[in-house]
């Protein structure tokens, strides 16, 4: 029989390990601290600690790796988009306006238009009277776990339920100082636009509890929610920027939350967009990475994570892709979301890459004594610096 074994496992590579477990020798001083019996421990990896130690962010502007800042943007972007997945095949945008309200100095619209050739949408076109051409303003509502509007989170409805606009005003007397900072910037003569991503206001479905569920089954299908809604929103710049009243040449991004993370995102990736205001989301990975943090939550999570990128490029790098542009970054010394040595340190590594170009004057960042919102105070202080960059 031991002979039998030995033939077989000299063709199969056996023997050494049957050498090993044969014989039965246990030995007595085995315990528990020689292997690993534990490895989760928060729903993090219980070497999560190493796994962030190795997390060097090469593809960095501030590696020292690269001496062509251009060629650098160039690389960055492609890693960035790459990690977005499939793209929603595109189709032309073929909008039609299908209500309007006059408010005054400017008029709401109600469009729809195609942000791909699989999705047909419904957006708000905020258009100023007068004689143009004039800024526009791509607005990117926030998260909020609150998923009943989107495009209401920033932009006064008009023609919806009673239940619609109940929602939409405590939304933005709980976030936005009691403003529509959509129809605010329209009052100061920019063009905005605004539609809802994936799961939010009229294309929701989901919900909170289905977020992970949904990003899961578009990752069967080679694509990620975070990703979409990548995608749209260079969608929606193009839009925005195809307006025949838009000055091509000063459109800005701006969003809380989310939205902040969406608007940084997209004036990094965007031609189309020249300027971005990104309210409340700005950290580093591996703060983010633990316990008890919204990211290592998985749920929401979902709409921000883009598959291996985080090992190429920190959050403010690909931020900084968007340098030499003029961009705004505020945060909340009472937000719960980000440790604040997180935020100085983003912050820090951002204020390098504009310094290292010349444009250290174009960037603002800034730790406000608030929470996770953006009130007026903050809005006030946000478009005037707006209205300087675009020299307004």
């Amino acid at each position: 029989m031991t002979l039998l074994r030995c033939g077989l496992l000299a063709i199969l590579p056996w023997c050494g390990i049957a050498a090993l477990i044969m014989p039965g020798e246990v030995r007595a001083q085995d315990t528990s601290s020689e292997y690993q019996q534990t490895g989760v421990e928060a729903h993090l990896p219980v070497f999560a600690d190493r796994l962030k130690a190795r997390l060097t962010h090469p593809l960095s502007w501030t590696s020292g790796q690269y001496a062509d800042f251009t060629q650098w943007k160039g690389l960055a972007r492609t890693k960035v988009r790459e990690s977005f997945l499939l793209p929603p095949p595109p189709a032309p945008f073929d909008p039609v306006v299908i209500a309007e309200e006059d408010r005054g100095s400017y008029v709401a619209r109600k469009v729809v238009l195609n942000i791909s050739a699989d999705s047909r949408v419904l957006g708000y076109l905020l258009v100023p009277k007068g004689e143009g051409p004039f800024p526009g303003a791509l607005l990117l509502h926030d998260h909020g776990a609150k998923f009943d509007i989107g495009k209401e989170k920033v932009v006064r409805p008009f023609g919806e339920s009673a239940e619609r606009m109940v929602s939409s005003r405590k939304w933005i007397e709980r976030s936005y100082g009691g403003r529509y900072i959509g129809d605010e910037l329209a009052r100061r003569g920019y063009l905005c636009f605004v539609t809802d991503a994936l799961n939010w206001g009229d294309r929701g479905g989901a919900g909170y509890d289905g977020q992970a569920q949904l990003n899961t089954n578009l990752m069967h299908m080679g694509m990620s929610l975070a990703g979409i809604i990548a995608h749209e929103d260079l969608r929606a710049s193009g839009f925005l920027a195809d307006q025949p009243a838009v000055d091509r040449s000063r459109i800005v991004a701006v969003g809380l939350s989310m939205g902040s993370f969406r608007t940084w995102q997209v004036a990094a990736l965007s031609d189309h967009i020249t300027a971005g205001m990104a309210i409340c989301w700005m950290t580093t990975v591996a703060a983010q990475m633990a316990p008890g943090i919204n990211s290592t939550k998985s749920v929401s999570a979902a709409t921000m994570i883009h598959p291996g990128l985080f090992w190429h490029l920190d959050y403010p790098d690909i931020a900084s892709i968007a340098c030499p542009k003029p961009m705004l970054f505020y945060n909340g010394l009472q937000d719960g979301l980000f440790a604040i040595p997180s935020v100085n340190a983003a912050y820090g590594k951002m204020r390098a890459v504009w310094r290292s170009q010349g444009a250290e004057d174009r960037l603002e960042t800034r730790l406000w004594d608030v929470p996770h919102q953006f009130n007026r105070a903050m809005q006030e202080e946000a478009f005037a610096w707006l209205d300087r960059q675009f020299k307004r």
